[in-house]
């Protein structure tokens, strides 16, 4: 798709008046030094000047069809021209369609939907569903986990984002991760489980609502979850009446080679939060799915909730056509017929640089770790940290065209789903030049 630029500002200038007058997250505002992007498409973005960078992130794992797609803005255009805006307790058919549509694709008999804002606010109902619904008020999630920015969603996430916003919500209680940090391999799965019935035991079974997880831990390092793990946790919570809520905002939508990374183990959680691929970030657009009898059971009694956009006609309108995407162009299949390419990536840069210690990788949904030493297994950071050599990657591959998420010690391989192979070869070559930065730091 041919893309007219309309700016006549540099990139400088806009950095400038951004920094003036807008404030960035998770920033020290006087440290930034923000890439000004004008347009973008397919799997790359363009500055003012031009310039090509390959995102091998989708952004925030997120633009899953690719940029630009002129189905999705079509789409969007015209339910804008229909409808903009009637407040959520309004029936329209698009939020029927979609509705519908997504009790096609869904696990099991997950087959209803509450429409959000985004990722966080999906977080935050299923908080309250879970507690209406089970009369209970407390609620385990895991410490290397990231749900979200909004109060009850910052209290479930348990990475150091956390702290500066405690005290949070009052209830929730840590369970084990199945991967500790400063370890190569995932913790046994009987050991995470005996971790987590250990909790429930200590804390009442009586008293918890609901067990919160990412499917596959995104931001925190692509955790992808031992064969076992997840099945054991739908018996645990069976067992003592919780209910299993599985947070798909970055897993889902096809990023790990099917729709919903939950199906790779054959699991259907009671609550299901959606966002980023949703729509594939064209507009905001979150929402909390839930199993029939949940659903069923509110129709006798009152829900305690509501946003003034939920079900925003024109966010509704993006997510179907998103849909139609992945089904027209195969990108689930595309997902799944790059997961041994990704690996295969992977393998050969581990094999090449002493300071690849690990990497993960299920569909397009992946991470390399960094390392000073394999044995003993020494991160390139500290918890929680940086390093000057994982700055000096950054630099390095801003400087050669690739955006990539870098977060403690770990590069984030996440490209969007219509991505070639080619394309896939291209952001690992500037990535393998990178590691010769870093393989100087590593020790024996």
């Amino acid at each position: 798709m041919a893309v007219e630029s309309a700016t006549t500002m540099s990139s400088a200038e806009i950095v400038a008046l951004n920094r003036a007058h807008t404030f960035f997250s998770w920033s020290v505002q006087g440290a930034l030094d923000p890439i000004a992007i004008d347009h973008a498409e397919g799997v790359y973005l363009y500055t003012p000047e031009g310039r090509r960078i390959l995102d091998f992130n989708s952004q925030l794992m997120s633009v899953n069809i690719g940029h630009g797609d002129r189905r999705v803005i079509d789409a969007i255009t015209e339910q804008a021209l229909k409808l903009q805006y009637v407040q959520p307790a309004f029936a329209t058919e698009i939020r029927g369609r979609l509705g519908q549509k997504l009790a096609e694709i869904l696990p099991g008999d997950i087959d209803k939907v509450f429409f959000t804002l985004g990722g966080a606010e999906a977080i935050e109902n299923a908080i309250k569903l879970a507690r209406h619904h089970t009369g209970r008020h407390k609620v385990l999630a895991r410490y290397r986990a990231y749900h979200g920015a909004t109060f009850g969603a910052m209290t479930l996430t348990g990475d150091p984002r956390r702290w500066a916003n405690e005290p949070g919500l009052v209830g929730v209680v840590r369970y084990p991760d199945t991967h500790r940090w400063g370890e190569a391999e995932p913790r046994p799965v009987a050991e995470s489980l005996q971790g987590l019935e250990d909790v429930i035991r200590y804390e009442g079974p009586q008293t918890i609502a609901a067990v919160f997880l990412e499917t596959i831990v995104g931001t925190n390092g692509i955790l992808i979850p031992p064969d076992g793990y997840l099945q054991g946790v739908r018996e645990i919570c069976d067992r003592h009446g919780i209910l299993m809520v599985c947070d798909e905002v970055m897993a889902g939508f096809g990023r790990t080679g099917k729709w919903f990374a939950v199906n790779h183990w054959g699991v259907v959680p009671d609550l299901m939060t959606m966002a980023k691929g949703l729509t594939s970030s064209y507009l905001p657009l979150g929402a909390v799915a839930m199993r029939h009898g949940i659903a069923e059971a509110f129709e006798t009694k009152m829900f305690y909730g509501g946003l003034t956009y939920s079900s925003h006609p024109v966010s509704l309108a993006a997510a179907l056509a998103t849909i139609r995407v992945y089904e027209e162009d195969g990108l689930i299949e595309n997902a799944a017929r790059l997961d041994p390419v990704m690996r295969a990536h992977h393998e050969r840069l581990a094999a090449r640089h002493p300071s690849v210690g690990a990497h993960r990788n299920l569909g397009l949904f992946g991470i390399l770790d960094l390392v000073r030493s394999r044995d003993p297994w020494t991160p390139l950071t500290p918890f929680n940290g940086t390093s000057d050599e994982m700055k000096a990657i950054g630099r390095h591959l801003r400087e050669h065209g690739v955006y990539a998420m870098l977060a403690n010690n770990s590069i984030h391989t996440n490209p969007p789903l219509c991505v070639t192979e080619a394309q896939l070869a291209e952001g690992f070559e500037v990535i393998d030049a990178a590691l010769d930065i870093v393989d100087q730091a590593v020790v024996g």
